[in-house]
């Protein structure tokens, strides 16, 4: 039943980026329109505004019927928007469910071993769900300039000497892991609590 509900949400997600995506592309082609042309792609605009009103209130309405808690949750971190609340929920079921290490690698987080043979690699992240990493990736960004505990445990890594991408993707993982734990806990953001997960890289 929880899992006929997260791919309805799934697909209005993915409905959601398509019609945002056809709003990109309209609106760079009425840079370079005609009169003409720009009152067709205004008419579209004005269209595909209308669908995504529409969608995002089904997607909300989704949420509280079904995904209420989690949504509560997630929403009470600094950095943590509706669209990584959205893709969080329909995208990465096992939230709360792996730990850190599992849940960084799934996302594609996580630093992997690229060796071969008696060649040793740089470590470095690739694989995993490109979508959600993405919303992750912003959500940190946003956390390391508003959510006290990321920027504190980002500019400590830099004066580490951590170059910025290292630090940038570390973010990216505390914050996965400071997530994971709260929905597995069923608990709300905790400042003090979530300082101290966040001492360790």
């Amino acid at each position: 039943m929880v899992e006929a509900k997260r791919q309805e949400l799934a697909e209005l997600m993915t409905r959601r980026r398509q019609l945002v995506d056809m709003r990109v592309a309209e609106h760079n082609r009425l840079e370079h329109a005609g009169k003409s042309a720009a009152r067709s792609i205004a008419s579209v605009l004005k269209l595909l505004d209308k669908q995504l009103a529409a969608i995002d209130a089904q997607i909300d309405d989704h949420m509280d019927r079904h995904f209420k808690v989690q949504r509560e949750l997630l929403d009470s971190v600094k950095g943590v928007g509706p669209v990584t609340i959205l893709t969080l929920t329909a995208a990465l079921p096992e939230l709360g469910q792996l730990g850190r290490r599992q849940i960084a690698k799934l996302v594609g987080v996580a630093p992997l071993a690229d060796d071969s043979g008696n060649r040793r690699g740089k470590r470095r992240i690739w694989g995993g769900r490109a979508n959600v990493r993405a919303v992750v990736y912003m959500a940190a960004i946003v956390a390391m300039q508003h959510n006290p505990v990321i920027r504190e445990f980002y500019e400590r890594l830099l004066q580490a000497g951590k170059p910025k991408k290292v630090a940038i993707v570390a973010c990216m993982r505390k914050l996965l892991t400071i997530v994971n734990a709260m929905l597995r806990d069923q608990s709300m953001w905790d400042a003090t609590r979530h300082l101290n997960l966040a001492s360790g890289a």
